[in-house]
C-alpha cells in the first residue's frame, strides 16, 4: 500500500482519549508540580473555578491579582497545537515572530528579538518549574500538557529570572493514582501527514505511580519548492516524556520528569516578494542545497527536572532541580526565484550550529495560607555553557559592485559561559477581611564570560577581515513589586500592581566585525504600573475581568538587520514605553453551551532611541544613509527613532471562542470554533510601509467531533486557519550586491489546512 494510505489508516485507527470540548475557554487547570503533589492535580476545583498557580500556590484565576490567560491542556490537544506559534491567536497581546532563525515570543509589544543568537529571552519560558531561557530548549512544549499560564508583565520576583515583559509556564500531566490511558491520531490532508501521541498513566505500588508519553509527527509542508519538487517545511518529530511521583508519607512527596525530543525540519519558510509593492507572499519557492548541506533545521534536546515538597510543621519545602540540554543547527538558504523569475544565483546563505546545557536548582519556603500573614521565601542557582559558531558563504554574482564575481565561505565562534544567583521572597498580608497588600524583591547576581572571533576563512576570498572579542559582565540587578488586593465581594476583586523586572546584558554572538566596543550590550529594566478587576457573575457561570498597564523599558535590547550595512546591529535602544488595556468574557449558562472572548489594545513606541538605523517609513528629509555630515540635521548619524512603534506591534488583538454541544441518544456532538486576530503591523526591521507591513487579518479554526457518551473513543474533523490567510511572520530586503534584483525575503504562516482526528481511551 501507499505510503499516504498507511498514514491514513494510522490516522483513523488510532487517537485522543482527551474528551468533549466541553470548555472554549482558556482552561482547565491543574496544581503544578512543582509546588504540590501530582496526585492533588485536579480539572477544576469544586465550584469550576478554574485553579492556576502563577504565585506558586493553588489559586482560583479569579483571585490571582496578575493579567493572565490559560490555555488549557484540553485546547492545546483539541488543536493539535506543537509550538508557541501555534496558540498565539488564543492569547491577545502575545505575538510569536517566526524566522529561519530562532523565534521570538513578544507579550505587550516587547521581546527580545532572534537575530542575535545569544539573546536572553525577554518573556521567560518555565517548563514543570524549570527556567528555559532559550527558545531552543523548548522548541516543541506543548506535548501531554496540563495548562500553559500566560503571565503578561514584569514576573520579576517569583519568576525572577529575565521576565522583563512576561513569564510562560507550561504544565505537563503528571502521574495519576488510578490507571488510564490514551491514543490520539491525527491525519492532516493539507500537509499530508500524521501526527500520532498516546500516553499510558496509573499507580505501580502503593506509592508510586509512573507516566509515560509519547508523540510522533510526520508531515510535509505547504510551500512548493520548484529545484526540489518536495513541500517546504517538511517536519518530523519525536518527543518521549517519562514521568514519576513518589509518596511515601503525607509529609512529603517526590517528582521526576525526563524529556526528549528530537526534531527534523527540510526546508525553508522564505520566500521572495516585491519591495515596491505591498506584500504579495506566495506558496512557491525555489532553493538549491549548496556547500552547506540540506537546507532546514535539526534539534535534539533533553530536559529533566526533580522536584519534591517537604512538610515542615505548618509550612512547605519545596526544592527544584533542573537540566536542559540541546543540540541543533539551522541552514538557510535565499528563494532565487527560478525557474519563474530572471534570477539564478546562489547569494547568501549560512548555518547556524549551537549547543547549550545549563543545570539550575530553586529552593523555596511556603508558609501555609489562611492567616494575617503569608509569605514565600527562596533562592535560586543556574549555570550554562553557549556555544554558536556560524558558517557565512557568499556567492555574489559579477556586477560592478564585484567585477569578477566573490565566492567566500567562512565561519565565526562564539562562547559563553554564564552563572545566576538569586534570591526572592514575598509576603502577603491581611490588615482587614478581603484586604491583602502583597510586597515582593528578588535580588538577582549574573556573571558571564563571551569570546568571539572570526570570520575564519574556509574557501574561495576574503569578504570582510577577522575581528576578535572578549568580555565579562558581573551585575547585581533588585526587582521588587507592591499589590494592593482588595475582595469588594465574594465575586469582585480589584486590584494595583507596581512591579519592576530586568533582563541581563550579555554579548553580541554572530555579527561579523564585532570587537570589544561593540561586543557587550547592558541589561534591560521595565517598571509597570497595573490595575484591574476580577468579577464572577450569574451564579458562576460567566466571568468578566479588564486590566490595564503602563509598562516601561530602560536599555532595551534590540537587534536587527541594516540592509545598507549587510550586517546585524545589536544594541540598546534607550527607552520604549507600552500602554494598554486587556479585557476577557466567558459566559457558560451550561454545559451544552459556552462562548469565550478576550481582547487587547495597546499604545507603544520609542521614547528615545539615538543611534538606530534609518527606517524606511522616514523620508530622506528626515534620515539619509548617504548623509555622513553629523552636522546636518538628516544624518543618519543623527537618528532617532523618539516616536516611532516598534516592530511586531499590533494595536488590536483578541480571539472570540464558541462551543456548542447535542447530544443524541448515548452519543454526543461537539462543535468549537475559535476566530482570532490582530490588527496591521510592521514585520520588517526597517518597518517598510510596501513589503515590511502585514495587513490586519482574522483566522478562523473549527472543530467537530463525534463522541459517545463516556468518551471511550472520539472522531473529530479539524479546520485550523480556514479563512485561508497568508500571513507573514516577519520580512526583510535582500539588497544589492547580495543579489543582482533587490527583493524581499518573507517567512511564511501556514495555511489552511484540514485534518481528521480518532482517539480512544482506557
Amino acid at each position: 500500500m501507499s505510503r499516504s494510505f498507511n498514514r491514513l489508516l494510522i490516522g483513523i485507527a488510532t487517537t485522543p482519549f482527551i474528551v468533549a470540548l466541553g470548555t472554549a475557554s482558556p482552561a482547565i487547570a491543574q496544581s503544578a508540580p512543582d509546588s504540590t503533589p501530582a496526585a492533588a492535580q485536579g480539572s477544576e476545583s469544586a465550584g469550576g473555578d478554574i485553579v492556576v498557580t502563577a504565585q506558586k500556590r493553588e489559586q482560583r484565576l479569579q483571585d490571582v491579582p496578575i493579567s493572565m490567560e490559560v490555555v488549557s491542556g484540553q485546547k492545546v490537544a483539541d488543536f493539535s497545537a506543537a509550538d508557541f506559534k501555534a496558540v498565539q491567536n488564543y492569547v491577545p497581546n502575545m505575538f510569536v515572530q517566526q524566522t529561519n532563525g530562532n523565534d521570538t515570543i513578544y507579550i505587550r509589544g516587547f521581546g527580545s528579538p532572534p537575530q542575535n543568537f545569544s539573546f536572553d529571552q525577554a518573556v521567560s519560558v518555565y517548563m514543570d518549574g524549570v527556567y528555559a531561557g532559550k527558545m531552543r530548549q523548548a522548541l516543541n512544549p506543548f506535548f501531554d500538557v496540563a495548562r500553559v499560564e500566560v503571565m503578561r508583565g514584569p514576573q520579576g520576583a517569583l519568576y525572577g529570572k529575565n521576565t522583563p515583559a512576561g513569564a510562560i509556564s507550561v504544565v505537563s500531566a503528571g502521574p495519576t493514582q488510578t490507571f488510564e490511558g490514551a491514543v490520539t491520531g491525527t491525519y492532516n490532508f493539507d500537509l499530508k501527514g500524521y501526527d500520532l501521541t498516546g500516553y499510558v498513566s496509573g499507580p505501580i505500588t502503593d506509592t508510586l505511580s509512573l507516566r509515560v508519553a509519547t508523540r510522533i509527527q510526520d508531515q510535509d509542508g505547504y510551500i512548493k519548492n520548484l529545484a526540489t519538487g518536495h513541500e517546504d517545511p517538511e517536519n518530523k518529530l519525536q518527543l518521549f516524556r517519562i514521568s514519576a511521583l513518589w509518596q511515601p508519607s503525607d509529609n512529603f512527596d517526590l517528582s521526576a520528569k525526563l524529556e526528549m525530543s528530537n526534531y527534523e525540519r527540510v526546508g525553508g519558510l522564505g520566500v521572495s516578494s516585491p519591495v515596491n509593492t505591498a506584500q504579495q507572499p506566495k506558496l512557491t519557492r525555489y532553493a538549491v542545497n549548496t556547500p552547506l548541506g540540506q537546507e532546514g533545521y535539526t534539534n535534539r534536546s533533553i530536559l529533566g527536572s526533580v522536584t519534591a515538597n517537604l512538610k515542615v510543621g505548618t509550612h512547605t519545602l519545596t526544592s527544584i532541580t533542573g537540566y536542559s540540554w540541546f543540540d541543533g543547527q539551522v541552514t538557510n538558504y535565499f528563494d532565487q526565484q527560478a525557474p519563474s523569475g530572471a534570477i539564478v544565483e546562489n547569494s547568501v546563505y549560512n548555518k547556524y550550529p549551537e549547543n547549550f546545557k545549563q543545570f539550575s536548582q530553586e529552593v523555596r519556603l511556603l508558609s501555609p495560607t489562611g492567616g494575617t500573614l503569608e509569605y514565600v521565601v527562596g533562592a535560586y542557582y543556574d549555570t550554562s555553557r553557549y556555544h554558536v559558531d556560524p558558517y557565512l558563504g557568499y556567492d555574489f554574482p559579477i556586477s560592478a559592485y564585484f567585477p569578477s564575481g566573490l565566492y567566500s565561505m567562512n565561519q565565526t565562534y562564539f562562547s559563553q559561559q554564564a552563572r545566576t544567583l538569586s534570591a526572592f521572597a514575598q509576603a502577603t498580608v491581611r490588615p482587614t477581611a478581603g484586604l491583602r497588600l502583597i510586597g515582593s524583591l528578588r535580588y538577582t547576581n549574573t556573571h558571564k564570560q563571551g569570546d568571539f572571533y572570526g570570520p575564519v576563512l574556509l574557501a574561495g576570498g576574503v569578504y570582510k577581515p577577522s575581528t576578535s572579542a572578549s568580555g565579562s559582565i558581573s551585575e547585581g540587578l533588585a526587582d521588587p513589586s507592591i499589590t494592593v488586593q482588595y475582595d469588594v465581594s465574594h465575586n469582585l476583586m480589584v486590584y494595583a500592581v507596581y512591579g519592576r523586572g530586568s533582563k541581563s546584558g550579555g554579548f553580541v554572538s554572530n555579527t561579523v566585525g564585532t570587537k570589544d566596543a561593540t561586543f557587550i550590550y547592558k541589561p534591560e529594566r521595565s517598571r509597570n504600573w497595573e490595575a484591574g478587576f476580577k468579577s464572577t457573575l450569574w451564579d458562576g457561570r460567566a466571568t468578566f475581568n479588564v486590566s490595564v498597564y503602563d509598562t516601561k523599558f530602560t536599555n532595551l535590547q534590540t537587534s536587527g538587520y541594516d540592509p545598507n550595512a549587510l550586517t546585524y546591529i545589536t544594541k540598546n535602544a534607550a527607552a520604549a514605553s507600552s500602554k494598554g488595556v486587556e479585557g476577557s468574557l466567558r459566559i457558560a449558562p451550561s454545559k451544552y453551551f459556552d462562548i469565550t472572548a478576550s481582547a487587547a489594545y495597546q499604545d507603544i513606541k520609542y521614547d528615545d532611541y539615538p543611534g538606530a538605523a534609518c527606517l524606511a517609513i522616514q523620508p530622506t528629509s528626515v534620515c539619509d544613509t548617504t548623509v555622513t555630515d553629523k552636522t546636518k540635521p538628516n544624518s543618519f548619524l543623527n537618528n532617532n527613532l523618539a516616536g516611532y512603534r516598534p516592530p511586531y506591534t499590533s494595536k488590536f488583538t483578541g480571539n472570540v471562542s464558541v462551543h456548542g454541544r447535542v447530544d443524541v441518544s448515548d452519543y454526543k456532538l461537539d462543535g468549537t470554533a475559535v476566530i482570532g486576530g490582530r490588527s496591521g503591523y510592521y514585520d520588517s526591521d526597517d518597518q517598510s510601509p510596501t513589503y515590511g507591513y502585514q495587513k490586519g487579518f482574522a483566522k478562523l479554526d473549527l472543530r467537530i467531533q463525534f463522541a459517545p457518551q463516556d468518551d471511550r473513543w472520539h472522531i473529530a474533523l479539524i479546520g485550523k486557519n480556514l479563512t485561508n490567510e497568508l500571513t507573514t511572520g516577519s520580512a526583510f530586503r535582500l539588497p544589492f550586491p547580495i543579489t543582482n534584483t533587490t527583493r524581499a525575503i518573507m517567512f511564511i504562516d501556514p495555511p489552511r489546512n484540514i485534518a481528521v482526528e480518532a482517539g480512544v481511551k482506557f
